[in-house]
């Protein structure tokens, strides 16, 4: 006799009540109390619809229970199965499918200089752990004008029909090519309004470049801003300092004043890097949001080879996941009243869990993301620009699509047996490819050192999920659509 069983998904709960995260499909089902008690006679194991309808006869009528079946069986949180296997259905193979093709550019991340006014020590570019020699092989320390339009022909050229494509400024410090930035965005604009398109801007900084006209440059062509920044003067000067040892909190605080008082158009952001030594997240959040004034602030942890000194460690992540929960519950009850709330980290997960996402690949890189190198080279992102292992083609010559294909094959999530029975999966993919190259030598494996602290960190943002949709689903429709200026840059590359 065919059996029923659960389906793959994630029970949580919120707001007292029960929900499923159905993992294949990514959709968030809240339970009823005739569904939670199916699902919790169904954690037990595989069951027979009589067998089933037994243990809830003393509780549900037969015809609620049904009816509870069918839903559930309609979401596939429940499934018929051979009662031979002892072990669950297997999971479903995400669809390794690559619908247009060329494959649409929604983001071009440029970086118009390899060089930098810091000496992070940290730093994934110039640090111990950098992949390239930037200036290897005649690479070009500032980016070309004649480059830059070029790389602008590109971008435009493969976004396909999309109305709108954005470009993204990066670095090195990329306010040392200023110059090019001014004569590129204008240009951009042009081309774009010829080509039917839109285009927005934005960039990352070290914010030690502010000046003045820079400031009012930005603010006058609506760029998007985000300040690479640690925290107060002591965990900022802790790395980012100048190459002759000076911190550069004095130097950046000022500026950034400037700028967040001068640049109202777009929400200005802060991201910070995580280390063994910069770690008290709350304190830096309190510090950056509401000392400062930054409209988010976003965290990520440094990548870096484990046996290095300010490498985050088990406790790290889980002193990291503690502190995170804190600050997503504080957005959780101003969400509740409506009010804006600066942790970027759990609002973007709790957009990605209302609009469904489940990725094949852990992000947009070599797919509708794509990094340009100061000679032209394009790159999976941003954080593989001038190397040559990692190039899919120039600005000049086009991708090579079927290098670009065979890429997106191999990293698609059905390779990764580690990460293709894990539940979180449809909102990591196994995690940054930098991260993993980095890590493990090869951009194909799974970033099993966080995974704990991945699902940690999921699990907290399905509760916050559920509780909003529960008391303030009004919120939510913020991220419907193309979303409200609150939400910020998504496209906008990590920083340094």
């Amino acid at each position: 006799m065919t059996q029923i069983a659960l389906g793959e998904c994630h029970p949580f709960e919120a707001a007292g009540r029960q929900f499923l995260y159905l993992v294949p499909s990514a959709a968030v089902f809240a339970l009823d109390d005739t569904s939670a008690a199916v699902v919790e006679t169904l954690r037990g194991g595989h069951l027979a619809a009589p067998d089933l309808y037994s243990r809830l006869a003393p509780r549900f009528d037969a015809r609620v229970v049904e009816a509870s079946l069918a839903e559930l069986a309609g979401a596939r949180a429940i499934l018929p199965v051979d009662p031979a296997p002892v072990a669950a259905p297997p999971p479903e193979p995400a669809p390794n499918i690559i619908p247009l093709k060329p494959i649409p550019l929604s983001t071009l991340v440029v970086n118009v200089t390899n060089r930098c006014n810091l000496s992070c020590a940290y730093c994934y570019e110039y640090g111990e752990d950098k992949i390239a020699e930037p200036t290897a092989g005649g690479m070009p320390k500032l980016m070309s004008e004649e480059t830059a339009r070029e790389s602008v022909e590109f971008m435009i050229e493969r976004s396909g029909n999309s109305p709108v494509v954005r470009l993204t400024f990066f670095g090195g410090e990329t306010l040392l090519n200023f110059a090019v930035l001014e004569k590129t965005i204008p240009y951009a604009r042009r081309r774009a309004a010829e080509a039917g398109k839109r285009v927005e801007f934005s960039l990352t900084t070290n914010g030690t470049l502010l000046r003045p006209e820079v400031i009012e440059f930005l603010a006058d062509n609506d760029v998007g801003v985000t300040i690479s920044i640690d925290g107060p003067k002591e965990m900022q000067d802790k790395f980012r300092v100048f190459h002759d040892g000076r911190g550069s909190y004095d130097v950046v605080a000022p500026k950034v004043r400037e700028l967040l008082k001068r640049h109202t158009s777009r929400p200005i952001g802060a991201r910070v890097t995580l280390t063994s030594d910069v770690l008290d997240i709350t304190r830096i959040y309190r510090h950056l949001r509401e000392e400062v004034g930054f409209w988010e602030v976003g965290f990520a942890p440094v990548t870096t080879s484990p046996g290095r000194a300010h490498a985050i460690g088990e406790t790290g992540f889980d002193s990291m996941l503690g502190q995170f929960r804190e600050l997503a519950h504080e957005f959780l009850e101003a969400a509740l009243a409506g009010r804006h709330h600066g942790f970027s980290n759990v609002r973007d997960t709790v957009e990605e869990l209302h609009k469904g996402a489940s990725k094949a690949l852990p992000c947009g890189a070599g797919l509708g993301l794509m990094g340009v190198a100061t000679n032209g080279d394009v790159a999976l992102c941003h954080r593989f620009a001038g190397s040559d292992a990692h190039k899919l083609g120039t600005v000049q010559d086009g991708v090579d699509e079927t290098s670009q294909e065979a890429f997106l094959d191999a990293h698609h999530i059905d390779r990764k047996t580690d990460c293709r029975t894990c539940w979180a999966r449809p909102l990591c993919a196994g995690g940054c490819y930098h991260e993993a190259y980095t890590r493990y030598g090869t951009t194909q494996a799974p970033n099993l050192h966080y995974c704990e602290w991945i699902r940690g960190w999921t699990e907290t943002c399905l509760e916050i999920y559920g509780e909003i949709a529960e008391r303030n689903p009004a919120y939510l429709r913020r991220f419907d659509g193309g979303g409200t200026p609150e939400e910020g840059n998504d496209d906008a590359p990590e920083t340094h």
